[in-house]
């Protein structure tokens, strides 16, 4: 179980998070101490802020007196509500917190049923409790209840948190705006791209495509980027989604500074000769472009290609997972261009020409291809016989899990966090 500490001077922004999803049903009250009652034992937001009052308007000299915590134990782990009540009363207890007034609400939007707790950090006298070695008790109680409850033990798999999970977009399966946030907050840090076009073609494997939007406002110039689910035909399925829900990382002005520092660190790698020898490695043993498809993905290369309606491809992408690098055909070779595979798959020509054979494998690409093939957390594939011959919108299903499962994150939550930050940096200056 993982343990998330915030603090805060806004109670009712820490209420109004959870009473939000409260409202859509995706969160409920699972336990209150100290919190005014009603008769119809429901619970309104200014009832909910009423009841810590006087702690507050006890408090001393504390900033920040909100505490917003969650609870977050294994997806794996199954437990019940009444388990969650007494979690919550005793990591409360264990931290300092046990005769504060606290509500408990339970959510259940996303796959990892986790619950978060509201309280002050303020007793009734107004002074600040103490929060000395606040982390190593948290994990220290986290440890604790984990035994107590059965749980799995976050230590034991402290190398998976570190891996997100990225599983394609379901737009019939709802919510796309949790599920493209599970991607878009974590493929930039993961794949690096130099072109916004070779983003695009990675955001395909996953069912998702970003769009350029240019205009005005009040007579200053303005670009951003918005966000679609795509079916399988690579239509778009669902509303656009604006880039600033999911993060700077997303934005139009991040993805510009991340492409340029991209070219920058891939431009004299190793890695654009090594993916280029194995790219001509299996055209050398390739007889049309399924077998060439199947083969890339034995060396963990993914191929995105961009057709026209009338069939003519003009644009080809590499994705090799391995050393986690984009290419455009052409970046890495001429003879790796869009025309030279139109030629080869649509008009019948002799495959490309190869002018470097296995025999010019020079030193450093061997240790490159040693080096990137003992990268840690490489994907495992899955490898199936019948692939697609058109643009790839679900290659995932040929790729299977890129990185491996991970406990599943709040987004809204992590957005709510980093809002909260801002404005104590604001107020700080």
């Amino acid at each position: 179980m993982i343990a998330k500490i915030g603090r805060g001077s806004s109670l009712y922004g820490a209420l109004a998070y959870n009473y939000q999803k409260l409202e859509k049903e995706s969160a409920q009250i699972l336990f209150t101490q100290k919190i005014i009652q009603s008769p119809d034992c429901n619970y309104s937001l200014e009832q909910l802020s009423r009841s810590f009052e006087l702690h507050l308007l006890a408090n001393r000299k504390t900033e920040k007196p909100i505490l917003h915590i969650s609870l977050n134990p294994d997806p794996k782990d199954n437990v019940s509500d009444t388990d969650f009540e007494n979690m919550a009363q005793d990591y409360m207890r264990q931290m300092g917190y046990g005769n504060q007034p606290f509500v408990v609400f339970k959510h259940t939007d996303i796959d990892r049923t986790h619950i978060h707790i509201v309280s002050v950090c303020v007793d009734a006298d107004g002074r600040k409790i103490s929060d000395k070695f606040e982390k190593r008790r948290s994990m220290a109680a986290c440890r604790t209840l984990e035994k107590q409850y059965g749980l799995i033990s976050a230590v034991e798999k402290k190398q998976e948190a570190h891996n997100p999970a990225f599983k394609p977009v379901d737009y019939k399966a709802g919510d796309i705006k949790s599920q493209m946030a599970s991607i878009l907050s974590y493929l930039p840090k993961y794949y690096q791209f130099q072109t916004f076009g070779a983003y695009n073609a990675v955001l395909s494997l996953f069912n998702i495509t970003a769009q350029e939007v240019i205009g005005e406002y009040n007579g200053i110039p303005k670009q951003g980027l918005v966000y679609f689910a795509l079916n399988k035909q690579e239509e778009k399925a669902s509303s656009p989604f604006k880039a600033s829900l999911f993060g700077k990382s997303a934005g139009y002005l991040q993805l510009q500074s991340l492409c340029s520092h991209n070219r920058i660190k891939l431009k004299d790698s190793p890695v654009k000769e090594s993916v280029k020898e194995k790219i001509q490695s299996v055209i050398r043993t390739a007889s049309n472009e399924s077998e060439f498809r199947k083969k890339l993905m034995e060396e963990r290369i993914s191929i995105v290609v961009r057709r026209n309606a009338g069939g003519r491809i003009y644009g080809i992408t590499f994705i090799d997972h391995k050393s986690r690098s984009v290419w455009n055909g052409s970046e890495l070779a001429k003879n790796l261009s869009a025309n030279t595979f139109n030629d080869w798959w649509n008009n019948n020509n002799k495959k490309p020409e190869n002018p470097i054979h296995k025999s010019s494998f020079s030193q450093k690409d061997a240790m490159m291809k040693t080096e990137t093939s003992q990268l840690p957390n490489t994907p495992d594939f899955l490898i199936k016989e019948n692939m697609p011959h058109t643009y790839e919108q679900n290659s995932f299903d040929v790729l299977g899990a890129l990185l491996l499962q991970a406990q599943a994150e709040d987004y809204e939550e992590k957005l709510f966090d980093s809002r909260m930050k801002r404005k104590i940096k604001r107020r700080r200056l």
